[in-house]
């Protein structure tokens, strides 16, 4: 484990007896550790940034972040806000997954190492190239309402109460990074750092988002924008028995995912994937995509050899794809591809399994081994850094994935019922258009089923930028899935591959 030293303890989180009444809420900035890391010494602070409405505290924002020591000659370093998605998600999985100097021990394919659970030395950091600070959104992590009195709410679940769901909104939460992000720039004087966002899944979606806002309207000037595993159209998440393009997307990982496993009955097991890809896109977009979009108005035998093939693909039995009418849900085939052994597939990562403890119900009931499994990894990686390592005092519960926020997450752009188009696509090219010197960077893994690459892969197609703007967008995938930097080689792939989009050009 690297070496912590401490010139002083950070102060104490809030809690019921910091916050007795409305001036505790403006509670000072928290003081800062001096950590030697990689021969750099850094200032780590685990603090709380208090959000206002009307002047009042509303909530409180929990951040981690780490900064340089010692200012570099040629000026400000790089500074990149990173957070998770869900909605409900805390930053913990990129913080102690990938970007942080210390991560979770997985084993090198990303499957869950045996209990217990430690941290190790990140030598795939991204500090050596950018200052980083990780944000919990409210209801995550260590962040929650203060309430009108003044105190936080430590008994209470946020996402339950009426007053406090106000967060809970697609702009509201939006918002709330932007208030959390100037803050921020404003206390730690660092309105002249190149500014980057990084974010994952809905986090993605919030980076897109942001992309635009944060410099429409907070006057933010970025520099780059990561979206990891994101998701970046709403509508592209619908499954049914009327929709083609979510079926189509998910369809290209479920067959890289079969050959992975050697299921394949196209491919023989280990081909690579640069070979397998235009196969099976090309496939995906002509004869399947036209099977399902026009069902019964094709030739029974022309919609049967299609069928076929796909099952060959997915290596599935043609009886199970006929049935469907060839649209198989991620979760059906994750169950039933390695039926025979008893396991299933991850959602998130389609190359890790588990044993199916109902292998006789019909309905997949078995647990994820990439979100069940994970949550008590990631979970306890971030206490142990923040109140093992950091020497943060709180009584508060880390909210890793609150299910609760998840599940009350609504709309409020007042938008009419039949408008279902909830992207943020349009506000990406928006802000590329603002800004054409702002670097766009997406990435994915292949064999995540949540957030499928091909989504992304079709979107960028359809973004219809000029040559300019289109050099400034690149699309990258990595071995593995969602979480694709818990694989060894897809984080140092990964961290290579974003250092070259952090090169600050010399100040005139």
């Amino acid at each position: 484990m690297t070496a912590i030293t401490t010139e002083e303890n950070i102060k104490k989180g809030p809690d019921s007896t910091t916050l007795s009444n409305a001036k505790a809420a403006e509670k000072p900035k928290g003081e800062k550790q001096v950590r030697q890391w990689s021969g750099q010494t850094l200032e780590v602070t685990a603090d709380w940034i208090v959000l206002r409405k009307k002047d009042q505290p509303v909530a409180e924002m929990f951040f981690t972040s780490y900064r340089l020591a010692v200012l570099p000659e040629n000026g400000p370093r790089p500074l990149t806000f990173v957070f998770n998605g869900g909605p409900g998600a805390a930053s913990a999985f990129l913080h102690l997954g990938g970007l942080g100097p210390d991560r979770v021990f997985f084993q090198s394919d990303g499957n869950i190492a045996p209990p217990p659970v430690h941290l190790v030395n990140n030598t795939e950091s991204w500090l050596p190239f950018t200052d980083l600070v990780f944000i919990d959104p409210v209801g995550t992590g260590l962040s929650q309402i203060v309430a009108a009195d003044g105190k936080s709410d430590e008994k209470k679940d946020p996402a339950r109460q009426t007053e406090e769901k106000e967060f809970f909104q697609l702009n509201r939460d939006l918002d709330s990074l932007c208030e959390f992000i100037e803050r921020f720039l404003s206390q730690n004087r660092a309105w002249d750092c190149p500014i980057y966002l990084a974010g994952e899944s809905y986090g993605g979606y919030r980076s897109a988002k942001l992309a635009r806002r944060l410099q429409d309207k907070s006057g933010v000037a970025l520099s780059g924008v990561m979206m990891i595993s994101p998701a970046l159209e709403w509508g592209m998440l619908i499954d049914g028995d009327y929709e083609v393009l979510r079926c189509v997307d998910n369809f290209c990982s479920m067959a890289l995912a079969a050959a992975f496993h050697g299921r394949s009955r196209v491919f023989p097991k280990g081909t690579p994937v640069e070979v397998m890809r235009p196969v099976i896109e090309k496939f995906a977009t002509q004869e399947y995509a036209h099977s399902l979009l026009v069902g019964s108005l094709a030739a029974k035998a022309t919609t049967d050899g299609t069928l076929s093939q796909a099952a060959d693909f997915l290596g599935l039995s043609s009886e199970v794809l006929q049935l469907a009418a060839g649209r198989i849900p991620f979760w059906r085939f994750c169950r039933d591809l390695l039926k025979a052994e008893r396991k299933v597939l991850g959602f998130y990562d389609a190359t890790i399994t588990a044993w199916d403890p109902f292998p006789d119900r019909e309905l997949h009931q078995a647990p994820d081994p990439t979100l069940v499994g994970d949550h008590r990894v990631f979970t306890t990686g971030i206490n142990l850094l923040l109140r093992n390592q950091l020497g943060l005092t709180t009584d508060r519960r880390y909210e890793l994935l609150s299910e609760e926020v998840n599940t009350v997450w609504k709309r409020d752009d007042q938008k009419h019922v039949f408008d279902t188009n909830v992207g943020a696509t349009d506000d990406l090219r928006f802000a590329m258009s603002m800004n054409p010197h702002m670097k766009v960077m997406l990435v994915h893994g292949y064999y995540d089923l949540v957030t499928p690459y091909f989504t992304s892969e079709r979107l960028v197609a359809q973004m219809k930028l000029p040559p300019e703007l289109t050099a400034n967008l690149e699309v990258k995938y990595f071995g593995g899935g969602h979480m694709f930097y818990t694989w060894d080689k897809s984080r140092q792939e990964f961290r290579d591959w974003a250092q070259r989009h952090y090169q600050v050009p010399p100040r005139r």
